[in-house]
């Protein structure tokens, strides 16, 4: 994929309970709310595993991250579809034939109510 600044990216995933299990068992992460459904028998999606979502596009583009900045909007909960939109804000040549990447990031639930913004920084080696 070529990339170049002003580019989005966009994807989306919706998580399910084995999801939550799984990275449950991965994070250690096991708060009440991870682990017991709420009235509706939803579980509450850990923050880092939602924070994946962003990260798909680094991994996806060779991208050797140094810095990434999450900001929690609201709950995501299993059976949610996700909307991640990246937008490659600087994507730089550098010297040594590395290019230094910026983007930024907004995912939002299925109605449309942000539940995730931040960005992240590195080098495509």
């Amino acid at each position: 994929m070529s990339l170049k600044a002003g580019d989005i990216i966009s994807f989306e995933r919706t998580f399910t309970k084995e999801d939550v299990e799984m990275f449950t068992k991965v994070s250690l992460d096991e708060g009440d709310h991870h682990m017991t459904p709420d009235e509706q028998g939803r579980l509450v999606i850990q923050g880092l595993l939602t924070a994946t979502l962003p990260t798909k596009i680094g991994g996806e583009n060779n991208v050797l991250a140094r810095t990434m900045n999450f900001e929690f909007l609201r709950p995501v909960f299993t059976e949610d579809t996700i909307k991640c939109d990246v937008t490659v804000e600087t994507y730089e040549k550098l010297e040594n034939n590395r290019i230094s990447f910026g983007a930024s990031f907004l995912c939002a639930n299925q109605e449309g109510k942000p539940v995730l913004k931040g960005s992240f920084a590195g080098v495509i080696l």
